[in-house]
């Protein structure tokens, strides 16, 4: 972390640094650590420290949560004051652990700047508040009753109040964090939910952020849930217009569509038994692999270009009975599910911030359940939300961020989930913004070709205008596979 005044201190100490909070009573104390994105990856060198923080902030006395908090030093020993500050998707996973996994994308930035790592209260190590998940409501055999029942029980299990864990309150965190540290200003890269925490902090304090950066953007006055279902459908359909358009592909494909309905319509009808060796544990296991598993499968390959170019592969596959390749990539899905995300704090970002607004009069229920997801999602948010308490929320948070703070953002045109136009959507009222699109790209854009070296450009310069984007144009994107040897030479 960038100390300012305490860069001297930050260098010669090897064991513990301490730095007092402008506020009595959060101090911030640094050791060296290693970070990781779990137990199978390497370390990352860097100094760790928790930070009390009061459950309730605006109630001092309540029960004290723990924030965790990583600094990955610049490779410059006189770094810039102002580090780069990543904040991480879900809702519910950690910082820490995504900017463990993407590290490299963020190398450019740390030449010259810390980069300042918090996991957002209730994901990561900050007071975890997580709920074990039971397959079947992975996979969408429960009932509404079953469903009210499984949120009661993980809302028992859950270590705090889970009313004081929404965007409007982790902020403050973060804001404590930089005052404790000293750091004037800070650089913000949001990816996905993360961005609408970036916003909301550039809106509630302004004077301290340098510069955002917008990575698959979700406008504040965008409500998540009802458009799941049909922007992963559209992502899906120009997935299999792009195969049945190449000539390798739909000489290997042929009807490419017309095969994933039918293995839509043969899983909605009845669950097939598949048994496969689970990918995580090695142990051979039987699954009911249904409509449920074989939707949370093909949702998650089409979020990434590299995994796009397995979909036609699989799904050939599938319609030809071998359903073991997607079983295994929802084996797969599930685990990362459990692995990243925080349940509890998941559900008490969208239950206050995205179900309450839902304008249900709007809502194209039979264009939802047209999809391949159909409308298990936004039936079981609804269902949660009736039983999850809801919590702070400031007065302006659904409203379009207004601010002439240096915003970068970042879009995939294939991403399914927060596309293009989302983006350009959450910069109507950007004074001094840029918006770059990734052709054939997923979802998240950092680690894309010559994206960390833009990223390097806008940060050093916070000036979007200064950025040169043509080598955007020569992003590898992954040929469909035509077997599982890989794509054609």
């Amino acid at each position: 972390m960038p100390f300012r005044d305490m860069l001297v201190i930050a260098i010669v100490c090897t064991i513990t640094c301490a730095v007092s909070a402008a506020h009595a009573g959060t101090p911030l104390e640094l050791s060296a650590c290693r970070i990781n994105a779990g137990p199978a990856f390497p370390g990352i060198k860097a100094r760790c420290g928790t930070m009390l923080r009061p459950e309730n902030p605006a109630d001092p006395a309540s029960p004290k949560i723990e924030i965790r908090v990583a600094v990955v030093p610049a490779l410059n020993l006189q770094p810039e004051p102002d580090p780069l500050v990543p904040l991480a998707g879900g809702p519910g996973q950690g910082a820490i652990q995504f900017y463990s996994a993407y590290s490299e994308a963020f190398e450019p930035v740390r030449r010259n700047r810390d980069i300042l790592l918090v996991d957002q209260r209730g994901t990561g190590s900050s007071s975890r508040m997580d709920c074990p998940i039971d397959d079947d409501f992975v996979e969408g055999r429960y009932s509404k009753e079953q469903t009210l029942a499984f949120t009661r029980a993980c809302l028992a299990e859950l270590p705090h109040d889970p009313r004081y864990f929404t965007t409007s309150v982790a902020i403050t965190d973060l804001e404590a964090v930089r005052i404790a540290l000293g750091y004037p200003q800070l650089n913000l890269y949001g990816v996905s939910y993360g961005t609408r925490v970036a916003q909301h902090y550039a809106r509630r304090y302004p004077e301290a952020t340098r510069s955002i950066v917008l990575d698959g953007v979700l406008p504040p006055q965008l409500s998540l849930g009802p458009e799941i279902a049909t922007e992963a459908q559209r992502a899906l359909d120009a997935i299999l217009k792009r195969c049945a358009d190449d000539a390798a592909c739909n000489e290997r494909f042929p009807d490419i569509a017309d095969a994933f309905a039918r293995v839509k319509t043969a899983l909605g009808d009845a669950a097939v038994a598949v048994e496969l060796p689970n990918p995580v544990t090695g142990l051979l296991e039987s699954i009911d692999f249904g409509h449920g598993e074989f939707a949370a499968a093909i949702r998650l390959l089409a979020y990434h270009p590299n995994s796009i170019a397995l979909v036609p592969l699989l799904v050939h596959e599938a319609a030809n009975g071998n359903y073991r390749p997607l079983a295994a990539q929802f084996q797969m899905t599930l685990a990362i599910v459990n692995d990243s995300l925080a349940l509890g704090m998941h559900n008490s970002i969208v239950c206050t911030e995205d179900v309450p607004f839902y304008k249900t009069g709007e809502i194209d229920y039979g264009e939802i359940e047209a999809s391949y997801m159909g409308l298990f999602q936004l039936e079981a948010l609804e269902t949660i939300c009736s039983a999850w308490p809801d919590g702070p929320i400031d007065a302006d948070f659904k409203q379009p961020l207004a601010t002439d703070i240096p915003a970068l953002l970042l879009s995939g045109d294939a991403d399914p989930i927060t596309p293009p136009r989302y983006g350009e959507l959450a910069m109507a009222d950007f004074t001094r913004a840029r918006h770059l699109v990734g052709k054939l790209q997923g979802h998240g854009q950092v680690p894309v070709g010559c994206m960390p070296k833009l990223l390097e450009q806008f940060i050093t310069t916070a000036d979007p205008g200064a950025i040169d984007a043509g080598c955007l144009e020569r992003s590898f994107v992954m040929p469909f596979f035509l077997d599982y040897s890989g794509p054609q030479p």
